[in-house]
């Protein structure tokens, strides 16, 4: 049945050979870009995704941040910064994260955009990314009827805590894509990855 249903999803253009994966974030700059640079580097279909209304990154102060539009190249971001404030970019780590992400895709994407590609696995990475993420999953129509897992780790705004997410990402993705049906051992998935790192994200079934 389930090897059926798999042959159904390749005929629709669901799924291809591997699972498709998708990095959530507020801005699609940090934590998420961290996530997309490694699965991508280890072979993995991934994409990201901000839900923000804006792309918002640190500025001069707390109470000036940079304010960018979704689409806006991740080289023009880091033309604009370097140009501002280069001494203080490089200090805080923008700059090399700018260099990072445009090595990686072109610019920002917005989660609530996107109705074309559709993804086995979704991780967000904090409770207010995920709430953003189903708000928008339960206004969408369910024409497919295609399941997907959406999954939380809570994971601070930070370079360092972005770059211990991103081998944990990774973990628990692999341990999924590795499953012949992640739908009945997602819970055994989930709890051996909760003793192996001391984690404990939750997650829920969605459908397209």
């Amino acid at each position: 049945e389930r090897q059926r249903e798999r042959e159904e999803a390749t005929l629709l253009g669901l799924r291809d050979f591997k699972m498709k994966f998708a990095m959530v974030c507020a801005s699609n700059m940090n934590r998420s870009m961290e996530a997309h640079n490694l699965l991508k580097s280890e072979g993995l279909d991934v994409e990201s995704y901000g839900v923000g209304s804006q792309v918002k990154i640190p500025g001069p102060s707390a109470r000036e941040p940079n304010i960018y539009q979704f689409g806006t190249p991740y080289k023009d971001i880091y033309d604009e910064l370097k140009s501002k404030d280069e001494a203080l970019y490089e200090r805080n780590g923008l700059l090399k994260m700018l260099d990072r992400n445009l090595r990686v895709k072109t610019a920002p994407e917005r989660w609530q955009e996107n109705k074309t590609v559709f993804f086995d696995v979704v991780i967000t990475f904090d409770d207010g990314v995920f709430d953003k993420l189903m708000d928008d999953v339960q206004k969408r129509e369910q024409k497919l009827m295609k399941s997907f897992l959406v999954i939380n780790m809570a994971v601070k705004d930070n370079h360092i805590e972005a770059s211990k997410a991103a081998p944990l990402a990774l973990q628990l993705c692999k341990k999924i894509e590795e499953s012949e049906d992640w739908e009945d051992d997602i819970e055994e998935i989930v709890e051996e990855f909760s003793i192996e790192t001391g984690r404990k994200p939750f997650y829920t079934i969605c459908f397209y």
